[in-house]
């Protein structure tokens, strides 16, 4: 019996290429997540500078992100805690946060569902270094990337915010 026995080297070399070109890919795909927007295309960062400065020495806080998330359909609002004390009244449940966008005049929500609860992060406790989120429902999707918003919590106003 004449049998065929496929070369060992071409099966190598086959299995060698898709580990070579899954490795590319790999590093492809962890470089574009590892990119930052804030320098990339020119785009301003999320608040100037005088903002950032008064919300740190105000409140306590600085804007970690703001973006579009769900397919336009929410607004993602993230802050990181420097000083707990100032940022209490952002952790506080009763509070309700509003995100107005300065060009129409809209409000949006943060939305609160029976079984899930509110969507954001609220702690009677706020810690140092620690980051929260809240997401605003964009009915509507007035909010777009590019878009200038101003995010109140009580007393709190962040103005000026640009959506990323």
């Amino acid at each position: 019996m004449n049998r065929v026995i496929p070369k060992k080297t071409g099966l190598l070399c086959g299995v060698a290429g898709l580990r070579l070109v899954c490795a590319a890919a790999g590093l492809l795909l962890f470089a574009a997540g590892c990119a930052t927007t804030d320098r990339v295309g020119g785009q301003r960062p999320v608040a100037d500078r005088s903002t950032r400065h008064r919300l740190r020495e105000t409140w306590g806080i600085e804007v970690a992100s703001l973006h579009m998330s769900a397919h336009g359909r929410m607004v993602d609002f993230r802050y990181r805690v420097l000083d707990p004390k100032k940022a209490a009244l952002l952790g506080n449940r009763e509070i309700k946060p509003l995100m107005t966008d300065l060009a129409t005049g809209v409000v949006l929500r943060v939305p609160s569902f029976p079984k899930t609860g509110s969507m954001r992060q609220t702690s009677t406790r706020l810690e140092t270094g620690r980051s929260y989120f809240m997401l605003f429902a964009n009915n509507g999707m007035v909010v777009k990337t590019g878009s200038r918003v101003t995010v109140t919590i009580g007393d709190f106003k962040a103005e000026g915010l640009t959506v990323q």
